[in-house]
């Protein structure tokens, strides 16, 4: 009996926390969503442009001169109204660039997701490769995932950049960089995500394919099916199931190394604050702009794959129920 006390306090943590996690995630979608709707499709009606803030940092400024005034009125008791007054005062040193720290969190989502969906149509034969190809296709799948995973994705972006002709190769397809199709480096730094990914993903999902047992596959077998249809119908959906965690991993690493992307001049989210704070000397301010930015795509990705774990979980296939996030 003593410990329903400790456990109900525990549960109203959790209650709470989940709580401010939730309205802390939807003011982050929502400013990302209010602000995207406005980019592409309201700015003419709004008044407010792309790269405009909807409430000028001077509002804040005004604010916390008067808060801070009031905070000194009050001597001892002034305590919490000069702390209101100092995030007032942080929000009015906020850049008139985050407009653009909006957009540039579209495009790290893009490449994110591109790079992670693309990678894992390669990843799914390259994984069955290695486990069951023959001695050919075994080797090719190895020194491929071998090959990329031995090597650094800033080093193979630069290869697809600079030493190879995949830029002005993509430059010359129509339409590329003009309205929404994005721009030669783009298509570059997609590739190289893909590339990379695929040769991760591959490993996730061929550990996740070994953990299926044997005896499926001869089972599917035995009513009729071929080797490639056994896989397809039978070890696969469970295989992929299983590497749904790892897949996870793969997703939040993904968005972290988007930002390499800078490195070849793609305007994601960490070259976009890299000029921002070039431009307005604010290093620290746009810096913790970007991580706070970073860390909430990273804890959202994470809940999203949570929820994707089990809403395809089977019973008795892995254990979800009751598993500590």
């Amino acid at each position: 009996m003593s410990d329903a006390p400790s456990r109900d306090r525990r549960a109203l943590l959790r209650r709470v926390g989940t709580a401010a996690g939730l309205f802390v995630g939807v003011l982050f979608w929502g400013w990302l969503i209010v602000r995207w709707v406005n980019a592409w499709l309201l700015s003419g009606v709004t008044g407010i442009g792309p790269n405009e803030p909807f409430v000028s940092p001077t509002l804040f400024g005004g604010i916390a001169e008067s808060l801070t005034a009031t905070a000194s009125l009050l001597g001892p008791l002034g305590g919490p109204v000069n702390l209101l007054g100092e995030l007032f005062l942080y929000a009015a040193q906020t850049p008139e660039g985050l407009p653009q720290l909006a957009g540039a969190v579209w495009l790290t989502i893009v490449l994110t997701v591109l790079g992670l969906g693309l990678g894992l149509i390669i990843a799914i034969p390259l994984s069955v490769a290695r486990v069951y190809g023959g001695t050919a296709s075994r080797s090719i799948a190895l020194g491929y995932i071998e090959l990329i995973r031995g090597t650094p994705l800033l080093a193979q972006l630069f290869v697809l950049h600079f030493g190879t002709g995949l830029s002005s190769f993509i430059r010359e397809f129509p339409g590329v960089g003009q309205s929404i199709i994005p721009d030669q480096f783009v298509w570059v730094a997609i590739i190289g995500f893909t590339i990379n990914s695929a040769a991760y993903q591959a490993e996730y999902i061929r550990s996740a394919l070994l953990s299926v047992e044997d005896g499926q596959l001869t089972a599917a077998r035995a009513v009729g099916l071929s080797k490639l249809e056994a896989i397809r119908y039978v070890v696969l959906p469970q295989g992929l199931r299983y590497a749904i965690p790892g897949w996870s991993n793969e997703f939040v690493y993904l968005i972290k190394y988007s930002s390499l992307a800078a490195f070849i001049t793609v305007p994601e989210l960490f070259f976009t604050s890299q000029e921002l704070a070039t431009v307005g000397y604010q290093i620290t301010v746009v810096y913790t702009l970007a991580a706070l930015i970073y860390l909430a795509l990273v804890l959202s990705a994470s809940k999203l794959m949570n929820r994707v774990e089990q809403a395809v979980a089977i019973p008795g296939l892995g254990h979800v129920t009751g598993r500590t996030h």
